[in-house]
């Protein structure tokens, strides 16, 4: 069996160079013009387009969970879109292999699309005359492979997503949290290096959203997909990202993990928040015993505090989804977090 960590290795990651998007009737002729300083306002007020991207440098390694985040308008769906050439930029290259995913045409960028990329979308995107099996199946089928080699792969992803005895209901018959299932089973079917997930979960119910990142998160441990993962929810991109980036109407703000981005913001952000108890969390010294009031893990900070301040302690024994004791944490710990760097003394 091979090993996906070194599989992952062995693969390219995606490098993003110079990428600008400009919307309109003549995109081109305003290329030099941002370049040299346009604003977008600008851009708009005077010449009626759009600047979608601004000169986006990203690297997004291969077998890692990237991140794309921002508010809506920002960019972070049209920067996807490059990725697997259905939109095409003004200026820039997508970069996969050593191959430039912008000069692919025709044939090439097909085959690129079907063999190298999956798609998992927000509104799910299934076909409601085709059955999960035959969902499942779509992207096998689209590429040719014979049924008989297809449908055991397709099984098998239905299996790994929890949704076996579903294999001949109809979309309509199912959930929404069950209808992602099958969307992300007809992307792993595929077996592409690159999944692509635009908003895949914020359609969700947070229980179920919460469950599908569970789900996702599992399968990367061991399948070590190159994902890039584009949310508007920053405590969702914490839970899932190996790395973040922020767009902020087109510009890319900041990049780096988790931890850099709560505790090194490029702006302003209530680390009460985002923050959850156990990034917090310090051992048991060594014969202390683990305070009796318990908190999750997973809760942010603020809440944390509230709950601590209502039943009047000052410490609590951290918690992990499975209820193991991970840690202590205090008021003061909690207090000296919530302060950003600018509120310090």
């Amino acid at each position: 069996m091979t090993d996906p960590l070194e599989d992952a290795r062995q693969r390219s990651g995606i490098e993003i160079r110079h990428l600008y998007k400009i919307f309109g009737t003549n995109p081109g002729r305003f290329i030099k013009r941002v370049k040299e300083g346009m604003t977008k306002e600008e851009l708009n007020d005077r010449h009626n387009h759009v600047l979608g991207l601004q000169d986006i440098n990203l690297s997004l390694p291969p077998g890692e969970i990237s991140v794309i985040m921002g508010l809506s308008g920002s960019g972070k769906s049209t920067l996807i879109r490059h990725i697997n050439g259905l939109i095409e930029p003004t200026a820039g290259e997508v970069l996969y292999e050593g191959r430039d995913v912008v000069a692919m045409k025709g044939a090439e960028l097909r085959e690129f699309r079907r063999t190298k990329t999956a798609m998992v979308f927000q509104k799910f995107a299934l076909l409601p005359h085709r059955t999960v099996l035959e969902n499942t199946l779509y992207g096998l089928d689209i590429r040719g492979v014979p049924r008989a080699e297809a449908e055991p792969v397709a099984r098998a992803w239905i299996e790994r997503v929890g949704l076996s005895g579903f294999e001949e209901n109809y979309p309509n018959q199912l959930s929404g949290g069950m209808q992602q299932r099958v969307g992300l089973a007809r992307a792993l079917a595929n077996d592409a290096d690159i999944l692509l997930m635009d908003e895949a979960f914020s359609a969700l119910d947070p229980l179920i959203r919460m469950d599908m990142q569970k789900v996702l998160l599992e399968l990367q441990q061991e399948l070590q997909k190159t994902i890039i993962f584009i949310t508007h929810d920053l405590d969702e991109a914490l839970r899932l990202g190996d790395s973040i980036a922020i767009l902020r109407d087109g510009k890319l703000e900041q990049v780096g993990t988790g931890q850099d981005i709560v505790l090194r913001p490029a702006n302003d952000v209530n680390r009460g928040r985002v923050i959850r108890a156990s990034r917090l969390a310090r051992p048991l010294a060594e014969g202390e015993a683990p305070p009796e009031f318990r908190v999750d893990g997973y809760r942010v900070l603020e809440r944390v505090a509230r709950e601590m301040a209502a039943a009047g302690v000052a410490q609590a024994t951290v918690l992990d989804r499975k209820g193991v004791a991970t840690g202590v944490i205090d008021s003061e710990a909690i207090l000296n977090a919530m302060v950003t760097p600018a509120e310090a003394p």
